[in-house]
């Protein structure tokens, strides 16, 4: 075996699966985070397809069950709180034969580093800050620690990807912009609570959604059309909540002035571009990407997490069958994951405008599609045709 010992940059979902996959194939993985400590929380997910069976290889699902929530309804309301489309959510479930689940995504990835917490070395709070590399390794400088040499080094940095930036260049070359930018928060005691169901205000080209979490905490869910990209600082957060009231101002939702009180108070907010990422290779030498740092299919696709695992589970079981020979396991690797990540790229951006429809005509085709949805057998054949997985995992040895 050569090539055994991976530095894996993000401890987020495709990182510690990575190391999972990797330390039980004889692998030495290491994981570097820049947080501090493990982050919790995060915004709900939908959890499906191939990432949920490389869950169930993992022993995962009665842990996901046990954190997860069942949404019973996906419901849009009008200004006034009259419900203007609804889908049941049974039809999802059936489309999916029951292996779906929606869970907080500091959920699922705790899930997960649990399974390599104690087994791998993990250093938080630090960042690769350069890369050196040569035909045996690559030297790494670290924003704290000393330097080390690793055999390989893989991304798992997400959309903002560190690895991907020193190794290949700008973002802005692989960066492709959707045209919407998305926030989310989470608030304790918020009165208006229905526990299962996903609730949504659309207006042209805006969305505002909540939905109840355990411990009396609700999460808030913003999308909204802007056809430039703005820039914004990163940790500015004062900033993003004024441009989030900016955007959703006109909105006359009856529950509008409650939602932006509370996220006057709120300590954490998450504020992005909705943007997908495409590179000509995911791989440079002994260096390669996984998940969002290389294929980033974008957060309105529904499925990055899920697609984050499977590209780790395939990347390490390429790299156990090649005995760690980069050039061929990377190679085999993105040749088998590639195609299929486009297709799920294409269907994001196809996809993006259902979330906030630019005119109200757009929204009542919208609302229109939904209640298709809640037709027996028509519902099931269009959504195992819009979101089912067309992949079969390969197969690797133990």
């Amino acid at each position: 075996m050569t090539g055994r010992k991976v530095l894996i940059s993000g401890a987020g979902i495709a990182g510690p699966t990575l190391a999972y996959w990797l330390y039980r194939r004889g692998f030495e993985p290491v994981i570097v985070e820049r947080a501090p400590r493990f982050r919790a929380g995060g915004y709900i997910l939908d959890f499906w397809g191939v990432g949920y069976t490389v869950a169930d290889e993992m022993g995962l699902l009665p842990t996901l069950r046990e954190h997860g929530y069942v949404i019973d309804s996906l419901r849009y309301l009008k200004a006034d709180g009259r419900v203007r489309a609804a889908l049941n959510a049974d039809a999802v479930r059936r489309a999916f034969d029951g292996r779906f689940v929606s869970i907080r995504r500091g959920d699922l990835a705790r899930a997960i580093y649990d399974l390599v917490d104690g087994k791998v070395e993990v250093i938080f709070g630090d960042a690769v800050t350069a890369l050196r590399r040569d035909d045996h390794g690559v030297d790494v400088t670290f924003e704290r620690a000393g330097e080390r040499r690793f055999d390989l080094i893989v991304g798992c940095d997400g959309l903002h990807s560190a690895v991907r930036r020193l190794a290949f260049g700008r973002q802005e070359r692989f960066e492709r912009y959707l045209g919407y930018f998305t926030g989310s928060f989470a608030s304790r005691g918020y009165p208006h609570r229905e526990p299962g169901s996903y609730v949504s205000y659309t207006a042209p080209g805006r969305q505002i959604s909540r939905y109840a979490l355990r411990d009396e905490l609700s999460a808030f869910f913003f999308v909204w059309r802007r056809p430039h990209k703005l820039t914004f600082d990163p940790h500015d957060v004062d900033a993003q909540k004024r441009l989030l009231g900016e955007a959703f101002a006109a909105d006359e939702w009856l529950e509008r002035a409650e939602i932006f009180a509370r996220l006057g108070a709120a300590d954490e907010l998450y504020f992005d571009a909705v943007s997908q990422i495409q590179m000509p290779s995911w791989s440079s030498g002994r260096i390669t990407l996984v998940g969002d740092a290389a294929s980033c299919p974008s957060l309105l696709a529904g499925e990055g997490s899920s697609l984050a695992m499977a590209g780790a589970y395939i990347l390490a079981g390429e790299l156990a069958r090649a005995g760690g020979a980069h050039g061929a396991a990377f190679a085999a690797y993105e040749r088998c994951f590639r195609p299929f990540i486009e297709a799920k790229q294409r269907a994001a951006r196809r996809f993006a405008g259902s979330f906030a429809p630019k005119t109200e005509l757009g929204l009542f085709l919208r609302d229109q599609l939904l209640k298709l949805m809640n037709v027996p057998g028509l519902g099931d054949w269009m959504l195992r045709r819009f979101a089912a997985d067309r992949f079969q995992l390969p197969r690797y040895p133990s």
